[in-house]
């Protein structure tokens, strides 16, 4: 009787062992790789994140991977000895799925520490600002991605909601200043509350929607708009976009004053006095739904006013047979390069500062890769424009100075954020705060 039952137990544990060895060999070996892949962001800087990230609480990480397998870009997490670890930080955009997913809640996607961050304001997890009754949503709160735009201005007016105990008729509720995703969420959940808004923008409707290059894909998520139901693709194009919130603000007869540019915002004890290029409103609550780009960012070289520089594409297709350079190496620099080099008989170079690409998007990332292989474009790495004339650019790299033919330039340096509004404001940037509900 022994022996069956020693036979059984040995048949038995030879089953598992052939099971439990292939496994934890292939979990061996698919650590190994991703050690070898956070080796190589870290080489190119890329595991750490510009803005939002995961922020993952180590002692509660059960390590089952889901987490990793969820994330749309699909290569920002890794396990490593059993735990989840941020592998390739630049390509989070804040999609939040790795939280979602998460069976234990170990995982939340933030900011991190920003107290080194001169241009992420303080804000609260209502996203009120340093100052009380100030409100910032949107790009220029740190965390990109639409979805979040939406759901931030939402709930930026859900907690003015509570906090306005007496609505007086005399002034608005709340004054939106921006009409991108953020600024019309917000204008949208204001109106279903019932308050008294209005909503100023210095252009047309749009936002930083309204300068993205034509046809442009714009990550949503499915998410739901208040008065008007789910945004239910995951992607949509500009043109798409710009149609939705053309829509929206006439059928939901949204309060709006286009070309209104915000001048100036001096809080007293009834509120805000907020001065307008179309005169003075009084408010008891503001939302600064604004973008991050601002004015474009000049490179302040010989040449840069010629009328061959640009700051923005706005259809690649206009250009065909163009020698054409493209400065910088940003998500817009590389999509309007990328947008420029397929179209018929056009040279493309980019010009970049650094010694790699390290911040872009997973799909941008590959896309370039393969470009460069296929030889659709050129790079110059450790290069930048010193000069550009009618017919050439002049380039410093790190050996010499180099001229190259050229018809065409487009700019990609970032943009001047709206500092000097903010600071008059009294907008502090850095460290996060917590204000009391």
């Amino acid at each position: 009787m022994n022996s069956e039952l020693f036979i059984s137990w040995a048949i038995g544990l030879v089953i598992i062992l052939s099971f439990l060895i292939p496994y934890i060999h292939s979990i061996k070996a698919k650590e190994a790789k991703t050690k070898i892949r956070l080796e190589k962001t870290r080489s190119k800087r890329q595991d750490k994140a510009l803005l939002q990230h995961p922020i993952i609480n180590q002692s509660l990480c059960i390590g089952c991977g889901i987490c990793v397998e969820s994330c749309p870009e699909g290569d920002v997490l890794g396990l490593i000895n059993g735990k989840a670890t941020i592998i390739h930080g630049s390509h989070c955009i804040g999609h939040g799925k790795c939280a979602e997913e998460c069976p234990i809640g170990a995982i939340e996607v933030g900011l991190g520490d920003i107290s080194q961050r001169e241009d992420i304001p303080q804000l609260s997890s209502n996203f009120e600002s340093n100052i009380n009754g100030i409100y910032i949503v949107g790009e220029l709160s740190g965390l990109a991605l639409i979805k979040n735009a939406i759901s931030h201005g939402i709930d930026a007016i859900n907690h003015i909601n509570k906090c306005i105990s007496i609505k007086a008729k005399s002034i608005y509720d709340v004054v939106i200043v921006g009409t991108g995703p953020s600024g019309i969420a917000s204008a949208l959940r204001a109106q279903e509350l019932g308050l008294n808004y209005l909503v100023i923008d210095q252009d047309t409707i749009g936002g930083t929607i309204l300068h993205y290059p034509r046809r442009k894909l714009a990550l949503v998520q499915h998410i739901e708009l208040p008065l008007y139901g789910k945004l239910n693709k995951g992607e949509y194009r500009k043109e798409e976009l710009l149609h939705i919130w053309e829509k929206i603000i006439k059928s939901q007869n949204i309060n709006l004053q286009s070309n209104c540019k915000l001048l100036k915002i001096n809080k007293d004890k009834d509120g805000f006095k907020i001065e307008t290029s179309n005169g003075l409103l009084e408010s008891n609550k503001v939302v600064l739904a604004l973008g991050r780009r601002g004015t474009p960012r000049k490179l302040n070289i010989q040449g840069e006013e010629l009328s061959k520089v640009m700051y923005k594409l706005i259809d690649a297709e206009t250009y065909k047979d163009r020698k054409i350079l493209v400065v910088g190496g940003g998500d817009s620099a590389i999509e309007a390069a990328l947008g420029l080099a397929h179209q018929s008989g056009n040279m493309v170079t980019i010009s970049y500062r650094k010694d790699n690409f390290f911040r872009l998007k997973a799909r941008n990332e590959k896309n370039i890769e393969n470009a460069i292989s296929d030889k659709l474009l050129k790079v110059i790495f450790n290069s930048s424009p010193i000069s550009i004339n009618e017919k050439t650019v002049t380039l410093k790299t790190s050996d010499t100075n180099l001229e190259i033919e050229n018809e065409f330039v487009f700019i990609f340096a970032g943009g001047e954020l709206p500092f000097p509004l903010l600071n008059q404001i009294g907008i502090e940037f850095g460290k996060k705060i917590e204000v009391a509900v």
